[in-house]
């Protein structure tokens, strides 16, 4: 099992979950009118999508450090098709909200996969191949948007289901369910023995404790509420936000246009984990303040591209010209790509025995920008003049995050951001066995 199998492996088992994850967002039009949805109502499916990842992320990630990723992996994928499958013969609501919150738990495999790689690619090449993996794998979303809405069309008559996303919830199930049996039949969890057990046995309740209250974890984790939580909330969000602000009938289009965030927040991942990475291999400053923190000096500034992102969205959403405003939503989608890439360049490096376990704190906590941005665009909790404006409120919002990474990029704090944290528990000494003084 070589490394590159691995990366494969986990690339295409995530880029799979992330489309059965958001399999609902092209649907949206057709659901709603038949089970009779409002659009706040709709805003709350798209929330809903996230109320258990974060939880879950946490969850497996710890999992993943004790029993090993392809185990894990492959049980996740086998109850996310199955519910899947039974989603598509629901007929209350209830019951099908119910089976689709189970159903998105898929997109807890993140942090499965982050793990799986990270226990296979040395520290030099982890920003290249999580952001590989990660890239390609949100870019699931993207695949969501574009092939199903094409393969389940409106005029959809199959040999089990007349409706079009019913049809698309079975048989996506089945496809997860086949994934399930080749990940755990071909998955090998690390690259020797030794590695295996040394992140077995860091898996303990208070190693866990410990390292999630580092001041490195903490803000990770509000960061990637800022960019993973920002994509999760407008890959679920935006084909709705084309059909009702632009009065985009057309489902197919709105869903390209949606697809369209998808592909840069998805395929441009790479390229942020690549610039951390030849940043910290050259040891160069590309900003006139924190000083030898490479890696911190570009995910800085990919948190500020998110911002100036969303503001330059609401903008263009206000000029009324759709087309400026899918390309302003491509701009959001590279900002997310670039700072997500950035983030999970450092986590393994940070924290190279306890790789899913933080994963699945950062990962876990990300989540929540899903579940509450959907509510703040779609105006389900604050009374906005219109569907635009959401997007600034957003950015607002995540000022402060950037400020609170700024004072622990600075190189005192940030050379003992795995050992000093904001809360006096756990262990008294670092998660990879570094003398602390908390």
């Amino acid at each position: 099992m070589t490394k590159w199998r691995t990366l494969v492996l986990a690339t295409v088992g995530f880029n799979f979950s992330f489309l059965i994850w958001f399999s609902f967002a092209p649907f949206t039009g057709p659901m709603a009118a038949e089970f009779g949805l409002s659009t706040a109502e709709i805003g709350i499916l798209a929330s809903a999508a996230i109320w258990l990842a974060p939880f879950g992320r946490m969850l497996t990630g710890w999992l993943s450090d004790k029993y090993g990723a392809p185990t894990v992996f492959a049980i996740v994928l086998a109850y996310v098709g199955v519910f899947s499958m039974a989603s598509a013969f629901a007929q209350s609501y209830a019951v099908f909200f119910v089976e689709r919150l189970i159903v998105a738990t898929a997109g807890i495999t993140f942090v499965v996969g982050i793990q799986h790689v990270a226990e296979w690619f040395p520290e030099e090449q982890l920003g290249t191949a999580e952001g590989i993996y990660a890239g390609v794998g949100n870019a699931g979303a993207a695949g969501g948007a574009l092939v199903l809405p094409r393969a389940f069309g409106p005029e959809w008559s199959g040999p089990i289901f007349q409706s079009n996303w019913r049809a698309a919830f079975f048989y996506t199930g089945v496809v997860a369910v086949l994934l399930a049996v080749v990940y755990y039949a071909l998955g090998e969890a690390a690259k020797s023995e030794e590695r295996r057990q040394a992140t077995a046995d860091s898996a303990t309740l208070k190693q866990w404790v410990h390292t999630a209250t580092r001041y490195g974890t903490v803000v990770a984790a509000l960061a990637y509420v800022m960019s993973f939580g920002l994509e999760l909330s407008m890959a679920s969000w935006l084909t709705t936000y084309y059909q009702r602000a632009f009065s985009t009938g057309d489902l197919v289009l709105a869903s390209t246009f949606a697809g369209t965030f998808s592909i840069a927040a998805g395929l441009l991942r790479p390229i942020g984990g690549y610039v951390s990475d030849v940043l910290a291999r050259k040891e160069m400053n590309i900003l006139p303040v924190f000083t030898g923190r490479y890696r911190e000096q570009w995910t800085f500034l990919s948190l500020c591209f998110i911002v100036v992102a969303l503001l330059v969205m609401t903008a263009a959403g206000l000029s009324g010209v759709v087309l400026v405003t899918v390309v302003a939503g491509f701009l959001v989608g590279m900002s997310c790509a670039f700072a997500e890439g950035a983030i999970f360049a450092q986590v393994p490096a940070m924290f190279p025995n306890s790789s899913g376990s933080v994963a699945g704190i950062v990962g876990g906590v990300g989540t929540v920008g899903g579940i509450a941005f959907p509510l703040i665009y779609s105006g389900a909790v604050l009374d906005l003049p219109n569907l635009h404006v959401g997007y600034a409120v957003v950015a607002a919002i995540m000022v402060p995050i950037v400020l609170l990474n700024a004072w622990v990029y600075r190189p005192r704090i940030a050379e003992r951001a795995t050992v000093d944290g904001f809360l006096d528990w756990g262990s008294a000494s670092g998660p990879e066995g570094v003398p602390g003084d908390d």
